[in-house]
């Protein structure tokens, strides 16, 4: 059955399920796709969420660590590990809030800074070989449903 047999077929009144041409089963797919590909070429293992932590200090300074949980939609539990992970590897630079003791200011260290450099060209290698099988067009339009999906 083609592609466009499997999208219609799927969202018709009485129609059978097919579990591959649903929306969560192919981001899914994608995804490991993506994570494959993350795994093998992101330097100094950084997952995921490390490296995310990195790439948005680097990209907008000093943040509370509540404030970094919430640009990078991990919850206060995660952003924690992560935080925690990272200043054990001394790639943060974390000090107290001087007016609330329960609040700690996050920064790139000297050496955060220099890994997170290097992650981000690793990661838009990683972008590109994610949406190589897309022509040009396809890859900015699929970047644009995926934000108005978020």
């Amino acid at each position: 059955m083609s592609s466009e047999g499997a999208d219609s077929a799927s969202i018709g009144p009485g129609a059978a399920y097919q579990v591959d041409a649903q929306i969560g089963f192919l981001i899914r797919v994608a995804s490991q796709r993506h994570t494959a590909l993350f795994a093998a070429r992101m330097v100094e293992g950084l997952t995921p969420p490390q490296f995310a932590a990195l790439a948005k200090l680097r990209e907008i300074g000093p943040c509370s660590q509540n404030h970094l949980g919430r640009l990078i939609h991990l919850d206060a539990a995660t952003i924690k590990g992560v935080v925690d992970r990272l200043e054990a590897r001394a790639l943060l630079a974390i000090t107290d809030d001087p007016s609330d003791r329960r609040r700690r200011t996050l920064d790139l260290s000297g050496r955060g800074r220099a890994v997170a450099d290097v992650a981000i060209q690793v990661a838009e290698e990683i972008s590109a070989a994610t949406l190589e099988p897309l022509t040009p067009s396809e890859r900015v339009e699929a970047l644009r449903l995926l934000r108005k999906l978020g």
